[in-house]
């Protein structure tokens, strides 16, 4: 991957961070490779993005056994945080972390728009 094309999906994520709750956000290959990511603190970015990827497909094969079409999202809920992991294209997924009480409706609106653009980033 060409650096301008990782600093253009820097830009996509750093604007997650504009919507109120929005703590980290990553993308990562369905395989949980780091592509970039927007993760300040205690979180590691390498780590989120394998363990999201997981939590992904772990989902998408569980869909596909009971034949319920494809995966829309997968949200994990904890007493301090939410982890929203959509895809973003065939090949990666937009992965964010989340405050517990962050507005919900207006993150998944705003992580379906930057997963629309990583996905034409991507392409």
């Amino acid at each position: 991957m060409t650096m301008p094309t990782k600093v253009i999906i820097e830009e996509v994520l750093g604007g997650l961070k504009k919507v109120g709750g929005i703590t980290a956000s990553a993308v990562v290959t369905r395989d949980g490779l780091l592509v970039a990511s927007d993760v300040t603190g205690e979180v590691d970015a390498e780590t989120f993005a394998a363990m999201t990827a997981t939590m992904t497909g772990a989902a998408e094969t569980a869909i596909s056994e009971i034949q319920a079409g494809s995966l829309d999202r997968v949200i994990v809920e904890g007493e301090t945080a939410k982890i929203i992991s959509v895809g973003a294209g065939s090949k990666a997924l937009l992965v964010v972390l989340a405050a517990s009480d962050a507005p919900l409706g207006l993150v998944l609106l705003k992580i379906g728009d930057a997963s629309r653009k990583v996905n034409k980033i991507l392409e």
